[in-house]
């Protein structure tokens, strides 16, 4: 199995981006395979997939022999050629970073990373020879529709602070609201998810009106807050969402627990490739991936500062945590020109690493996940590699401690 913590690691400290205790807790760590169905902590989509209940059911596109769901039957009101290049590369392992339906750096960086694949012209543009080659998953539709599970209103939601103190007081640092949860779960956005919503209604859905997309249509979500929250969406709703795969969830190939859950909030599944090599390029803002010679993922990153510039040069990944606590520790994030109180920030998607961490053989460096996806090779990292929180889970099912990792300028 490749999907485990393949080194228990007690104690990492990330320069710049803090000091981080990934502290094992033996005592409570239950492993996914002997949960029964009911305890998982969501509603799965089969006995055989363990992804949630929203997963992806490529069977109604002519994949397989199943029949299309309820949810499925509706159509979309409009093609959108973009979003379904953006949602092929995203299954099939480049990366297109937020899914949104426009061109932009990291579309066309996924772009890239496919035609070098498949021995096509490098242009980082849809074009006749790109499409072709894409042609074979002319059957996946840009979106589907999806019923919110019930269990998502009775989440509790979170207002988390701006200061680390605020930060550390809290038990965790998860979603701040279902909207937020709903977009990362389908590698978008809020605002995008409105787009296909019209009024609250699928496109496609009789009753939909564009003029209406910015009307709230929930109720408030439960929170750690008194303040009033209303999320535009709302467990039990029928929405359109942008139509990720590669998310099936595989039954007795996850043994931590919390880390299952994980992959299924971000719609990440257990099929990934064992890869022997990632290369991070700093100008380039990408990680490759290769088994052997072959190019078989690519994500687009945020690498490095000018106060914490990428350490160039070949490292070893010495280990891996998920859903790792995080220390901040202000001497460190400033390079020692400040100092000032300490705090263990608790774990989360909202965390500063995101996810996970994979530790690498450079002192304090890593490669993480992030809660600003949409900042992914926009914004400078404090001296690490980060990316979005789906894009590095999905890594660390690819790699291992014999994976070597290279940076380049």
């Amino acid at each position: 199995m490749r999907n485990l913590l393949f080194v228990a690691v007690s104690s990492l400290a990330l320069v710049a981006c803090g000091s981080n205790g990934a502290d094992e807790d033996t005592d409570t760590q239950a492993t996914a395979q002997t949960q029964p169905s009911q305890d998982y902590g969501y509603e799965t989509y089969d006995e055989n997939n363990l992804a949630d209940s929203m997963a992806s059911n490529d069977d109604a596109y002519g994949m397989g022999d199943s029949v299309a769901s309820e949810d499925q039957d509706i159509p979309d009101s409009e093609e959108r050629p973009i979003m379904q290049a953006q949602v092929v590369l995203d299954r099939v392992g480049f990366g297109p970073g937020v899914i949104d339906g426009k061109m932009g750096m990291s579309t066309e960086n996924a772009l890239n990373g496919f035609q070098e694949a498949n021995d096509l012209e490098v242009t980082g543009q849809l074009d006749e020879a790109t499409k072709t080659a894409l042609s074979d998953w002319d059957s996946i539709p840009a979106t589907r529709v999806v019923t919110i599970p019930e269990s998502w209103f009775q989440t509790e939601y979170v207002d988390i602070p701006e200061d680390p103190e605020g930060k550390s007081k809290l038990d965790r640092m998860g979603y701040k609201s279902l909207d937020e949860r709903l977009a990362e779960r389908f590698h978008t956005t809020v605002d995008v998810l409105k787009m296909l919503n019209p009024g609250g209604k699928p496109a496609g859905m009789s009753g939909a009106s564009a003029s209406e997309a910015s009307s709230p249509t929930s109720k408030n979500s439960p929170s750690s807050s008194s303040a009033e929250k209303t999320d535009f969406f709302t467990a039990g709703q029928q929405i359109r969402v942008p139509n990720i795969g590669n998310d099936r969830i595989e039954k007795g190939q996850i043994e931590d627990r919390n880390w299952q859950q994980t992959l299924a909030s971000l719609g990440v599944g257990t099929d990934q490739p064992e890869v022997d090599k990632i290369v991070v390029s700093k100008a380039g803002k990408t990680l490759k991936a290769y088994k052997g010679e072959k190019l078989v993922a690519l994500f687009t990153v945020s690498s490095g500062s000018s106060q914490f510039p990428l350490p160039i040069g070949e490292w070893d990944i010495v280990g891996e945590a998920y859903n790792p606590p995080y220390s901040y520790d202000p001497e460190v994030l400033s390079g020692g020109k400040e100092d000032g109180k300490t705090f263990k920030l608790p774990p989360g998607p909202n965390s500063p690493v995101g996810v996970v961490w994979i530790d690498l053989s450079k002192e304090h460096y890593g490669i993480h996940g992030t809660p600003d996806p949409e900042t992914i090779g926009r914004a400078q990292s404090s001296g690490c590699v980060r990316l979005t929180n789906w894009d590095a889970a999905r890594l660390a099912g690819m790699v291992s401690q014999s994976t070597q990792v290279i940076f380049e300028a």
